[in-house]
């Protein structure tokens, strides 16, 4: 048994002295080289950056939206956004250090998101936008009771704050779940 997995996981809301070491979680898990380590890489559909400090940092000052972080012996190895939205809750910005990918931390940051959004807002539903041409992601979501809606909004395409594409394809496909 690997003993990295069987060690405890904490749960707490970033703050501002957090900022660069999520931002650095993010871009592995999701740019360059070092994220094709995992499964999460969008690395064959996008350069460039995936956040910045300025970006992060919003969300964790943001009296409406937290960064969830996750740690595992003092290190951090995931987070996630949480956004209130009314009856609903929006998930992003996941990220699941590519080194400890495919060990069920994702399934477990994910579903401690959905217990917070539920009791902490009351959130009915939790509400995601997923790269349309991931189909491997989005089957793990659907896999975990989120469905697609069929409803897209544009790449935004010239905007390199979200990546430089490299195919003329990208949107981004809403998933629901309900949190009852």
């Amino acid at each position: 048994m690997d003993t990295a997995a069987a060690t405890p996981l904490s749960f707490r809301d970033a703050t501002e002295a957090d900022v660069d070491a999520l931002v650095a979680l993010v871009e592995s898990a999701y740019r360059g080289d070092s994220s094709r380590a995992g499964w999460t890489t969008e690395a064959d559909i996008l350069d460039g950056q995936r956040t910045d400090p300025e970006g992060v940092r919003d969300i964790v000052t943001s009296p409406d939206s937290r960064l969830l972080t996750v740690e595992r012996e003092g290190r951090i190895v995931a987070c996630c956004q949480l956004e209130h939205r009314g009856e609903h809750a929006y998930f992003g910005m996941f990220a699941v250090s590519p080194g400890e990918q495919g060990a069920g931390l994702g399934k477990a940051v994910l579903a401690e998101a959905e217990r917070r959004a539920r009791e902490t807002w009351g959130a009915t539903e939790m509400h995601m936008t997923v790269i349309s041409v991931r189909e491997d992601l989005i089957a793990w979501y659907e896999r975990r009771g989120y469905r697609r809606t069929g409803r897209t909004t544009p790449f935004p395409y010239g905007d390199e704050r979200f990546g430089i594409p490299r195919r003329a394809d990208l949107a981004f496909e809403l998933l629901v779940k309900p949190l009852v």
